[in-house]
């Protein structure tokens, strides 16, 4: 038995935190903060602040909250964006955020687990695209997104500001079901 078949691997989408459940996502997202600026806080906030930035996602009917759990514990996220309903131009397509794993959950698929998870919930709701950015720093995301079929489309030279600092950010996006017949625009 390898080392990784040894632990229990899952992801999910979320509705309600338990006590236990919100101190795992606030210690994974400090952790992830620490390690690399979790996704976009450069300085890890007070713990009510990450709590109260917790309930609030799932409060807002529009984000899908997703985890991904090893052993049990709460060890990375995501949040799946839907357009509003007056939005229906581009309500076939939603925006995949906020998405990290904690330095300690790193190596075990995890990444690939919640993308694929989010994914099949997205075909779910009718959606036939995913839209995301990344900050050029983030690595090992950009090359986790390019594995699992994200095509990079622009890059913003003054994307984030880290310090004082510019980093560039990339944007991709990902087909995930046949779109409805396309018309061009006439120009």
């Amino acid at each position: 038995m390898t080392d990784l078949a040894k632990h229990k691997l899952a992801a999910q989408r979320i509705e309600k935190l338990n006590h236990a459940d919100m101190t795992d996502l606030c210690d994974a997202t400090i952790a992830a903060i620490e390690k690399d600026g979790g996704f976009g806080w450069v300085t890890v906030p007070e713990r009510d602040v990450l709590e109260r930035y917790w309930k609030g996602v799932l409060a807002v009917n529009l984000r899908d909250l997703f985890v991904v759990r090893l052993d049990g514990a709460i060890a990375g996220t995501a949040q799946l964006i839907k357009f509003p309903p007056n939005n229906q131009a581009q309500s076939f397509s939603a925006q995949l955020t906020t998405f990290f794993i904690a330095p300690w959950a790193r190596g075990f698929g995890l990444g690939e687990m919640m993308i694929d998870t989010i994914e099949q919930h997205a075909k779910s709701i009718n959606l036939n695209i995913i839209n995301l950015d990344v900050r050029e720093t983030q690595f090992n995301a950009i090359k986790l997104f390019r594995k699992m079929g994200y095509v990079q489309w622009g890059m913003n030279p003054y994307y984030a500001m880290i310090d004082t600092r510019i980093i560039p950010g990339y944007f991709f996006h990902k087909i995930i079901q046949p779109l409805p017949s396309i018309t061009p625009i006439e120009t």
